[in-house]
């Protein structure tokens, strides 16, 4: 596999800057298989389910994760906390712009705040730090001065934070959201639940990968990093069962994905999962998928032709003809596993 089998031309004037007001007013490109999409919105999402599938929901809540800082000398960097590594909020796994020059030990400062930050050492990947966050109430001070950190491609300033949370977010810990999971309303999620589809949810805490492009020409190749995830043994039982019974599984997000599949491979309901879905694997547990638009040369391309084959094309392009809204705050797909219907 080569890395150009993951590339596509995205149009810079369809990378939507801005949430689209309603949540729900988002389109929709519903996947037919061999047949061609169908143009829809998320309002219509209803239209696409069955009262026997579940709806899995990833209810990470994006971390006010970037700090922007000061070295001794007084040169600024911006730091970007990625991984928690300690249940006290202490210790993280982190990005840091620029960061050639850092040493171990150094401490840096935040102005008008008593927190400190130590400078660990750097990771294997070579591209982050360990770090400590050196305060009396840390998570009270991270919220305090920390700023939710946008993907690099919005370059306007968001209005609203909340618009880059999901309505059902809790546990603030992810350093990106969860963004097919931004287009549900509560009144949305009312609605599925009133046709008897059961939403359910799972945890997947969002790191590196998703502000990481594939760098290498053999895709397959990539070290993927670790996030966090935790799947409840009542909602993986609930998933088995209805498979068993003939439904379906419909992931929100290639996270919500991600940790099912997580859980389903290695057989444990949470902790670190490096699993890397790419064409050739195995699917276990997710049937139907609901995703944004993602950046080309990334392993969330791979997981999306692992799930469809190389039809993913095929919908890019009615997308970009149409003028869809793309990336984070753009627009959805509903995509159906190969082989399958909707």
């Amino acid at each position: 596999m080569q890395l150009s089998d993951i590339d596509y031309v995205l149009p810079v004037d369809l990378i939507a800057q801005t949430p689209i007001e309603p949540r729900d007013s988002a389109r929709l490109l519903v996947d037919q298989g061999a047949s061609q999409p169908l143009h829809r919105h998320v309002r219509d999402l209803c239209s696409f389910l069955k009262p026997n599938d579940v709806l899995v929901i990833n209810h990470t809540r994006v971390l006010p994760a970037r700090l922007r800082a000061r070295r001794s000398t007084g040169g600024a960097v911006e730091i970007l906390l990625l991984n928690q590594l300690s249940n006290d909020a202490v210790s993280w796994e982190a990005m840091i712009k620029p960061g050639g020059k850092l040493h171990k030990g150094e401490l840096l400062s935040i102005d008008q705040s008593e927190m400190r930050i130590e400078v660990g050492e750097r990771t294997i990947h070579g591209d982050t730090f360990v770090i400590k966050l050196l305060a009396p109430d840390v998570l009270a001070e991270l919220l305090r001065v920390g700023e939710v950190p946008l993907p690099p491609y919005i370059t306007q300033t968001l209005q609203d934070a909340e618009r880059y949370q999901t309505v059902f977010s809790h546990d603030q810990r992810s350093a990106a959201a969860p963004t097919a999971g931004l287009h549900f309303t509560l009144e949305l999620l009312d609605r599925i639940r009133e046709m008897g589809v059961q939403v359910l949810e799972v945890e997947l805490v969002v790191g590196l990968d998703t502000f990481k492009p594939i760098s290498d020409e053999d895709p397959l190749k990539h070290l993927i990093h670790s996030e966090a995830y935790s799947v409840s043994k009542d909602v993986l039982a609930k998933c088995i069962e209805t498979k068993t019974n003939g439904g379906r599984i419909v992931a929100v997000g290639t996270t919500a994905t991600r940790a099912l599949e997580s859980a389903a491979t290695t057989g444990l309901l949470s902790g670190n999962t490096t699993l890397f879905i790419t064409p050739g694997y195995q699917w276990k547990m997710v049937d139907v998928m609901m995703t944004n638009f993602h950046m080309p040369k990334t392993t969330l391309l791979l997981m999306i032709e692992s799930f469809v084959g190389k039809r993913w094309r095929t919908l890019y392009q009615h997308a970009i003809d149409a003028r869809y809204r793309m990336l984070s705050f753009g627009d959805a797909m509903l995509l159906q596993r190969q082989t399958d219907t909707v």
